[in-house]
């Protein structure tokens, strides 16, 4: 448990955070309201794949950016969302990294 996050479920949605199954609930009411399409949860991204370091035995696996929302608005903008209660330095740097590698803004929730 990182940060105090409380994993919580509703259904059969297992959640990281309160805050994350909090959003996800908006975020489906706007889906069923037809203010957003395409909802998808927990998208992963390669942001540098493996790779095996010499003198190392062991191949690094690929550094990986879980973004927890993806979906598009009624005016066909795409949104990348992550619900977040702190920015980690390792956040800021995969987030750079989205914009870097896939051309994607990721918002905070």
């Amino acid at each position: 448990m990182k940060y105090r996050n409380k994993p919580c479920t509703v259904g059969a949605e297992k959640y990281r955070s309160q805050r994350e199954r909090d959003r996800h609930q908006e975020l489906l009411l706007l889906q069923r309201a037809g203010k957003i399409a395409g909802l998808t949860r927990e998208v992963p991204f390669v942001l540098a794949p493996g790779v095996l370091i010499e003198g190392e035995k062991r191949k690094r696996p690929a550094v990986r950016y879980v973004l927890d929302f993806l979906y598009t608005t009624a005016d066909g903008r795409r949104v990348a969302e992550d619900a977040k209660g702190m920015q980690t330095p390792v956040y800021r740097l995969k987030k750079h990294l989205m914009k870097t590698i896939h051309n994607i803004d990721v918002v905070e929730a």
